[in-house]
């Protein structure tokens, strides 16, 4: 606009100036080696004015070539731009139908012209992967990779996945601690981490994200909780593995007393001593546990215990039969005891007990049994009668 204006300017000078020099146009002369130029100073005036307009004039047409150029490559990429949303778009639909094969063609055909390459590339790599295309999935990956720049941390997510998936456990491991380093409450690697963890055994890493994951709001409380027990009945298993019963003992009073004071951790540590044949030691867990507080899964594992000392046993259980209740659990696990060191009348009682309750087949087999060293067979004989008849109506014949 100013130079057009400076045109006009120009103009009118020359239309009021021009009478007034007309008869004074004065003389001009340009001289070189070879030419001599000679003209008025109002023809050099007209020269240059006219040297401006096709200045201008050729400005303005190449302007216009290169807009034209422009717009036309603005035409062809936002072509390939529509194209590759058109495509992410049937993308999406082909793998809501779980035609992976035609996710990875759309996702990464045109994908470097898409609004989220590195998306369409990573979503492409794990419809290759689904496919088992390993060498297309990575070829995808790296290209993800190229394009994410800084923020790295969605490829390597979907490269631990598709390492879970082709059960590369310990590389998917390694991904995980160095992505937890950057995104230690980053729900997707806290789930990642957790599979990771499990499949290689890294229990005591499994116990240290349980806390962030309940942070970052994975999983449910009972969910954790038993994620929590899987990882210290682990530990229990690797210690006994490496050291036996002593080594399963040793690691067991390292623990703190909240963590030994746990029921679900002292049922599974009765047990795996129990397994040790460390009945002794299992048998003093148990009635720990019981004296602080009452659980069916503590008094199960009593007949299972070969001790020497039956008596401390049958005095924790008649124990809790006055503080916990009148539970037939603990009347049917107190004359299994009494079973094993031939107290037989007071192990029939303790059965009448049970039965008493509720009617079970293995107690009315027992109480059989001690009826029998009573020399009673006839009601042993009726016991016997009343436990079948349960046990066939608990289990109709089709």
């Amino acid at each position: 606009m100013i130079k057009v204006l400076l045109l006009f300017a120009l103009l009118l000078a020359g239309i009021v100036l021009g009478p007034i020099v007309a008869g004074h146009q004065g003389y001009v002369l340009i001289q070189t080696d070879t030419y001599n130029i000679e003209t008025s100073v109002t023809g050099l005036v007209i020269i240059l004015v006219l040297a401006m307009v096709v200045l201008f004039a050729v400005e303005w047409l190449l302007r216009r070539i290169m807009r034209t150029g422009a717009h036309t490559r603005g035409w062809f990429t936002g072509r390939k731009r529509r194209r590759a949303r058109k495509q992410t778009e049937q993308a999406l639909l082909k793998l809501a139908e779980g035609d992976y094969q035609q996710v990875e063609k759309l996702m990464s055909k045109n994908a470097d012209h898409a609004e989220q390459p590195v998306v369409n590339y990573l979503l492409a790599a794990e419809a290759a992967q689904q496919r088992g295309d390993e060498a297309r999935a990575n070829q995808h990956l790296e290209r993800a990779a190229e394009l994410a720049g800084n923020d790295v941390i969605p490829v390597d997510i979907t490269r631990t996945r598709l390492l879970l998936a082709r059960n590369e456990n310990h590389a998917a491991r390694r991904e995980v601690d160095r992505l937890l380093e950057v995104a230690p409450r980053h729900p997707e690697v806290l789930r990642l981490a957790e599979q990771a963890y499990i499949r290689t055994g890294a229990w005591g890493s499994l116990l240290e994200i349980i806390p962030s994951m309940a942070k970052a709001d994975v999983g449910d409380e009972e969910q954790r909780a038993m994620l929590e027990q899987q990882a210290w009945i682990g530990l229990m298993d690797q210690a006994r593995a490496d050291q036996g019963s002593e080594g399963l003992k040793a690691w067991w009073k390292n623990q703190s007393r909240k963590t030994r004071r746990q029921i679900p951790l002292q049922v599974a540590m009765a047990d795996h001593l129990i397994e040790c044949n460390d009945h002794d030691t299992a048998q003093q867990i148990i009635i720990d546990g019981l004296k602080r507080h009452y659980d069916d899964r503590l008094t199960l594992l009593i007949p299972r215990l070969k001790t020497n000392n039956p008596e401390q046993l049958e005095k924790i259980l008649r124990q809790q039969i006055k503080t916990a209740g009148d539970r037939p659990l603990l009347w049917s696990t107190l004359g299994q005891s009494l079973m094993k060191h031939g107290e037989w009348q007071e192990a029939s009682l303790a059965f009448r007990a049970a039965l008493k309750q509720r009617p079970d087949a293995f107690d009315y087999a027992w109480l059989a049994d001690t009826l029998d060293r009573q020399h009673k067979p006839e009601e042993a004989a009726a016991m016997r009668r009343d436990g079948l008849l349960l046990t066939l109506q608990n289990n109709p014949q089709p």
